[in-house]
């Protein structure tokens, strides 16, 4: 299996997925607490609250009393499926800055990548499984 985590002295980089979006999440060990994703702030790039929090619940599930500056670059998918991406790539980040913190995540299923996509549509039917409509005569 290839490592998909880059360390280095001054931050930790990893990738979290979810559909067709991608994350390159890089976390700074620091004494303020800053989230930039594709060169915006993070409540300026995700709109609602829900998406907000889905893409921090892995920061205020681990509790830590560091702060980090987090820079993320996301691509593809919707903004959902970017915000459960970003989710992921925290969630690994964390584990390789603190191992202690595997448990927690992984019990909340913040380190699982979720596979689900869509499905490819098949010859002679109109979407993945909708068939056209059957006439008797």
């Amino acid at each position: 299996m290839e490592t998909e985590t880059k360390t280095t002295d001054h931050y930790i980089e990893t990738i979290g997925r979810r559909k067709t979006a991608a994350a390159r999440v890089r976390i700074t060990p620091g004494t303020k607490q800053s989230i930039t994703v594709n060169e915006m702030d993070v409540e300026t790039y995700f709109k609602t609250g829900e998406q907000r929090r889905v893409a921090l619940d892995a920061i205020t599930k681990a509790k830590l009393p560091v702060k980090f500056k987090i820079t993320a670059l996301i691509a593809g998918g919707g903004l959902c499926a970017q915000a459960e991406a970003l989710r992921h790539g925290i969630s690994r980040a964390l584990v390789e800055h603190d191992a202690e913190l595997r448990k927690k995540l992984k019990k909340a299923g913040f380190l699982k990548r979720d596979p689900r996509s869509k499905e490819r549509r098949k010859f002679g039917l109109k979407k993945a499984r909708k068939s056209p409509q059957w006439s008797k005569r």
